[in-house]
């Protein structure tokens, strides 16, 4: 019997492509070349499954030119590269790589809320060009984390994991707004409070973002949403990049009207809006939150073992539209 034809869209641990290989015939990228939709369509075309990353966009005309795909496993909890209406129409199901990373990416978050606040990087950058030479009573004056407001948009795992945090090891008071509100237990071990979106703007001295994107989603933080913040807030975002309107950001940045920000995620990432390239009090990495040797082996793992569940067993682990699987 034939093994079933897997396509590995980009670069992966060595162990993972051996893993897969036990189970499958494997076509991987491990040059990690940047395909273009007619380059991935013609990689896929061919194969009953696809191990993908954020960065690989599975639409209705990839999936129309692939009548033999099955199943696109995720290595990322996000699915925004996903059109799963267009999966679901076809049957093809979809996985996704939760849970694993939530600890890694809160643990980062929150560094990178208190680089943002604490101006770490600015007075790096200060110290290694040779400017330091006296002490100044003054400089690098941030913002307290310890017993400040912590606000948060989005409070799924991750989130949760950013207000136990902030509220248990730093004595920050803990606000946040979702779609729905947790409960009560949820709140209580959490130590946070559920406000409507307008009131978390204005009282977060500290605002993280941990909302997925989606159409709704799509620039939820804008100029009128920025413009109820503090002058001495810090907004950092760890979700998708799209979740913030980057121009209005750049400008208030610019005008002073929050303190500083902290983006690990980007609107067309790879590609940085350049008014943010230019800015001191915005600290900018490049989409690292879940990135720890252990945990991106655990999410390479958990969607190499979708994969391995779905053609096994008839079903995935982690499953984004189960309607999908037949019964």
């Amino acid at each position: 019997m034939n093994k079933p034809r897997i396509l590995v869209a980009r670069c992966v641990f060595p162990e993972t492509i051996a893993h897969l290989s036990q189970h499958f015939e494997v076509e991987s990228n491990q040059d990690d070349q940047d395909w273009n939709g007619a380059e991935l369509i013609e990689r896929l075309r061919d194969k009953d499954g696809a191990f993908t990353t954020g960065s690989v966009r599975i639409d209705a005309a990839v999936l129309a030119a692939c009548p033999r795909l099955k199943i696109c496993a995720n290595m990322a909890v996000g699915y925004n590269n996903f059109d799963l209406d267009a999966m679901t129409a076809r049957g093809v199901l979809g996985t996704n790589t939760p849970d694993v990373l939530t600890d890694t990416t809160a643990d980062f978050g929150f560094a990178l809320l208190m680089a943002t606040a604490r101006r770490i990087c600015e007075s790096e950058h200060y110290l290694r060009a040779g400017k330091w030479t006296k002490w100044r009573y003054d400089m690098f004056a941030g913002t307290d984390v310890h017993g400040s407001t912590l606000g948060i948009l989005g409070m799924g795992r991750i989130g949760q994991g950013i207000a136990r945090r902030g509220a248990l090891g730093f004595g920050m008071k803990v606000v946040y707004h979702n779609r729905s509100r947790l409960n009560a237990a949820t709140e209580a071990d959490c130590k946070a409070h559920y406000v409507a979106k307008e009131e978390l703007f204005r009282t977060a001295d500290h605002l993280v973002l941990v909302l997925p994107y989606s159409a709704a989603s799509h620039h939820v933080v804008g100029s009128a949403e920025i413009a109820l913040m503090k002058p001495t807030a810090t907004l950092v975002n760890i979700a998708r990049g799209g979740i913030v309107d980057e121009n209005a950001l750049v400008q208030a940045l610019r005008d002073g009207r929050i303190a500083a920000a902290g983006l690990d995620v980007f609107e067309g990432e790879p590609k940085v809006n350049p008014g943010l390239l230019t800015l001191s009090n915005v600290v900018l990495t490049p989409h690292i939150a879940s990135s720890s040797v252990p945990t991106r082996k655990a999410m390479a793992r958990l969607a190499a073992d979708n994969l391995i569940e779905f053609f096994s067993k008839g079903r995935g682990l982690t499953p984004l539209n189960p309607q999908v699987i037949k019964a």
